[in-house]
């Protein structure tokens, strides 16, 4: 046998000193990292000694997902339509506020008009059926009434049924 690969026991020190290291290696605490992102832009360009600071392009990466962008368009539109609902409800009632008792009448006149000779076609279809619709029994009749109560009471229920034949 080689003597190179044959491993003498380690003195107590020695491995205190090995499984520290494997400690330290191995449990070391994990340091987060931390992204340092600007959250303002400073210019350090020199300025003019007179007249307006030129513009300086500041770059704008805001994203906006998908679904906030189309609740935004949303709330418009239905803001939009509510204010046309809101805007001809006011030109209504508006408009009835200063009507007077002659052009109710008058607007009115062909409305009452219409319901009435609705009413009168109802009225004439409706007699026309009850003429026609008469009933002939030829057969004899027989009338045979009973009635069975039956009573069913329990604690503070009670039912009753009452059987007509």
């Amino acid at each position: 046998m080689n003597s190179e690969h044959i491993t003498r026991p380690m003195t107590d020190a020695e491995a205190k000193a090995e499984a520290q290291r494997i400690i330290e290696e191995n449990f070391r605490p994990e340091v987060p990292v931390v992204r340092h992102i600007p959250t303002s832009f400073r210019d350090d360009s020199p300025l003019p000694a007179y007249g307006d600071t030129p513009p300086v392009p500041q770059n704008d990466k805001r994203i906006v997902p998908a679904w906030a962008a189309g609740i935004a368009v949303a709330s418009i539109g239905v803001g939009a339509g509510i204010t046309g609902i809101g805007c001809g409800a006011w030109l209504v009632l508006k408009g009835l506020a200063s009507v007077t008792l002659n052009g109710v009448l008058m607007v009115t006149l062909p409305f009452a008009g219409v319901a009435m000779v609705a009413t009168a076609i109802g009225g004439a279809i409706n007699k026309a059926r009850s003429a026609v619709t008469t009933h002939v029994y030829e057969a004899p009749v027989t009338q045979n009434t009973q009635i069975n109560n039956i009573s069913n009471q329990r604690g503070m229920f009670s039912r009753t049924r009452n059987d007509v034949r």
